[in-house]
């Protein structure tokens, strides 16, 4: 098992370290959050005049380095490694980067998550609830992004990202703050970008999404996933050229992929049933909520039925072990699964009824394995 590092190595971390580049000091100690273990070792930047953080969607980095040769850009910049934290899922992932706080500390737990005393699950992705119920962003996740710190120490804080995200629930919660700057080609955003980062001291983001979306429906290492990748270190390539003198380009990703060679429908099989009020989180990382006093019933068929394939247990061992970071706010504790399945061979746990097409990928990912986990962090400067 790889628990994920929360402590100079993981996303958690980024923000700080990038604001710190730019010269803006990090929260007083009665505000600042908790993302490293204790005696972890801050992630240090080289100070810079302008940041552009190009985050790809599934980059993995033991992905791009078992494909190196498709992308000689990204592959011939100097880097480290980061973990993603857990679960490696987009949402999760995008907080981590947009509060500077681990899972367990901005309550972004999981892609399908209950929404505590409802008897809902809240989609944190597409932002939906059933019944055309409605989720608040700043009461889902409250906590102050680092895009605000950023413009209040006069920072330029831009977001650069296809129309459709602009005002989505999601947006709103993770990315408070920014100026959000829509381009949907490549072309556009590398230019939205070099124009952004010519007007004065900026904080930039990027995003691209396609290689994720390749890796689900064709599997990373397929043509179309190839081909994206090739398209990834040409934008990386192209937005490092164009920066004026003092900036710094950084490279990372939200979560890496694996390819499923077996699937598990949870809905179908009766042991992964009885019991269980809601199955919540995504395939390869599952909150699974009992229905009142069930849950050690649950959880000993879940582990009983995964032995061998995953790692089960239940909501205090998960926190306890330090999944979610070196702690969770009490008020989120409700959102964790009574129990939480996280396959550690290449499983699938699927719901076809309530998520068909997830249970039509090939790609997934939410696990602490390698594959998932591991981000690059990659650097080019001017």
């Amino acid at each position: 098992m790889l628990v994920p590092g929360y402590g100079g190595g993981s996303l958690a971390d980024l923000p700080d370290a990038l604001l710190a580049a730019l010269g803006v000091r990090a929260p007083g100690p009665d505000t600042a959050s908790s993302p490293g273990a204790p005696g972890g070792e801050p992630l240090v930047l080289e100070p810079a005049d302008r940041v552009c953080l190009f985050l790809v969607d599934g980059l993995g980095a033991e992905l791009l380095k078992a494909h190196a040769e498709a992308a000689p850009f990204l592959s011939g910049l100097a880097g480290r490694t980061l973990t993603a934290g857990f679960p490696a899922t987009t949402v999760t992932s995008l907080c981590s980067l947009g509060t500077g706080l681990t899972p367990g500390e901005h309550g972004m737990l999981g892609l399908t998550l209950a929404v505590p005393g409802t008897g809902h699950l809240f989609n944190c992705l597409r932002w939906t609830l059933p019944d055309g119920l409605t989720m608040d962003p700043e009461q889902w996740q409250p906590a102050p992004t680092v895009y605000q710190r950023a413009t209040l120490a006069g920072l330029d804080a831009v977001y650069v990202a296809p129309a459709e995200f602009e005002g989505t629930g999601l947006t709103k919660a993770v990315y408070r703050g920014v100026r959000y700057v829509a381009a949907d080609t490549v072309d556009d955003r590398v230019a939205r970008v070099h124009e952004s980062m010519r007007q004065g001291a900026a904080h930039v983001t990027v995003y691209y999404g396609d290689l994720d979306a390749a890796g689900h429906m064709t599997g990373w290492g397929s043509a179309e996933w190839l081909r994206q990748l090739a398209i990834v270190d040409d934008m990386a390539q192209r937005l490092a050229a164009g920066l004026p003198p003092g900036s710094a380009l950084y490279v990372t990703a939200d979560h890496g992929m694996v390819n499923a060679t077996e699937k598990i429908d949870a809905e179908s099989v009766p042991e992964l049933t009885e019991g269980v009020a809601l199955l919540g989180g995504e395939a390869r990382a599952r909150h699974v909520y009992a229905e009142p006093g069930a849950g050690r019933d649950v959880l000993e068929a879940w582990r009983e039925t995964l032995r061998g394939k995953a790692w089960v247990v239940s909501r205090r061992e998960a926190v306890e072990s330090g999944w979610f970071g070196p702690r969770v706010l009490e008020a989120w504790l409700g959102r964790i699964g009574d129990v939480v399945a996280v396959p550690h061979a290449d499983l699938a746990i699927i719901a076809p009824t309530h998520h068909r097409i997830e249970a039509l990928f090939t790609g997934y990912h939410g696990s602490m394995t390698a594959a998932e986990q591991h981000v690059p962090l990659l650097e080019a400067r001017t």
